[in-house]
């Protein structure tokens, strides 16, 4: 399967931009009449046929369309902490993504060592993530911003705050009902403080359990995408 990211697709006539072309042309050697699928990032899979094979913009032409392609029947937003190693929190990006995730947002909170985000990079991993695992849909990756300000979002779903404070927390598997559209909010490397904690429950956040080891945040966050997708396929 020779698959495209076309988040810009209208028309049925498409030109690819420079980068997929070149792919498509030079790297895959493709030519006229060969068949292409294209993945618009919003639901839609597509099927069509390479009508100009130029390696700086190559055009296709649609044969046939899906929408709402893999939708799925409930909705996943992880709130995660960037790790101070940065390639940590990528490979978070990559595997959520694969998994399944609808929405996703960098949170910086007291105990956090990183500050800043190169947010291009971060859409080139998402892109290139649901190439790899066929998703018509792409996760909505927002701006970094500061857990406070974060907390007070109107959220229609069930919210959970996981931490690794000593007090009684039901799992995620326990709290968790499939179909609910879901908000988990995950820590830095220090875990969230006390207080912030606090602000959250005060927000209606749950607090919530990921097992009994102490994990990473990247593999915290990668054990609540799967554990809501497993709970979601019965």
């Amino acid at each position: 399967m020779h698959l495209f990211y076309t988040p810009d697709l209208i028309n049925k006539i498409h030109t690819l931009n420079e980068i997929e072309s070149k792919h498509c042309v030079r790297v895959l050697r493709l030519d006229l009449g060969h068949e292409v699928q294209l993945i618009d990032g919003k639901g839609g899979f597509h099927r069509a046929k390479v009508i100009e094979a130029n390696p700086k913009k190559c055009s296709v032409e649609l044969i046939e369309s899906t929408f709402e392609y893999g939708k799925r029947n409930h909705f996943l937003h992880i709130a995660i902490a960037p790790t101070k190693n940065i390639d940590r929190f990528e490979w978070f990006l990559e595997k959520a993504t694969e998994i399944g995730i609808d929405e996703i947002t960098p949170i910086f909170c007291e105990h956090s060592e990183r500050k800043t985000l190169k947010m291009e990079r971060s859409e080139k991993i998402l892109v290139s993530a649901i190439k790899q695992s066929i998703k018509a849909y792409k996760p909505i990756l927002n701006e970094p911003v500061q857990l406070k300000e974060f907390l007070t979002i109107n959220f229609k779903g069930v919210k959970f705050i996981a931490h690794c404070e000593e007090n009684q927390k039901n799992s995620l598997k326990s709290a968790y009902t499939p179909g609910q559209n879901t908000l988990v909010l995950i820590g830095p490397e220090g875990d969230f403080s006390p207080q912030e904690i606090q602000m959250a429950k005060h927000n209606n956040f749950k607090e919530i359990s990921l097992g009994e080891s102490r994990l990473r945040t990247e593999t915290a966050g990668i054990v609540a995408c799967h554990t809501i997708n497993l709970l979601n396929e019965y």
